[in-house]
């Protein structure tokens, strides 16, 4: 079981499930929410000042098509010095679209762990704790 994970998705029944899954699954202690990334950066500005590290999320289960603020963004400001303290976190990203492009660019990030199709399974997460344990 994982202490923390981060969900960022802007469809609430997507994050809905996820917890729901999540939490029967005993996947993860506590689960924090976002509906877009900025509202995420936020967060991870809140525990960077405060100096929180130890809640850190572990898995970040990132949506890539958000309005304010989509996944692409969000991992290219993420992945900028200022949050370096979260390095070690990895991203996942889900989406229903699987368009190579995609696929492509998310290898370019070497926090993206994988790119997985939306929703999240309980074979999913199964799945994520054989790859790192």
């Amino acid at each position: 079981m994982y202490n923390t994970i981060f969900c960022i998705d802007d469809d609430p029944i997507s994050l809905m499930i996820s917890k729901k899954i999540i939490t029967k699954t005993s996947f993860a202690k506590e689960i924090l929410t976002a509906s877009n990334g900025e509202e995420a950066l936020k967060i991870y500005d809140e525990l960077n000042k405060n100096q929180l590290l130890s809640a850190k999320p572990e898995f970040i289960f990132l949506d890539l098509n958000m309005p304010v603020m989509g996944g692409w963004k969000f991992l290219e400001l993420f992945t900028q010095p200022e949050y370096a303290a979260f390095n070690n976190t990895k991203v996942i990203i889900l989406s229903s679209t699987i368009d190579p492009q995609d696929l492509a660019k998310a290898k370019t990030y070497k926090i993206v762990a994988d790119f997985l199709p939306k929703p999240i399974t309980v074979g999913m997460l199964e799945y994520l704790t054989e790859k790192f344990r």
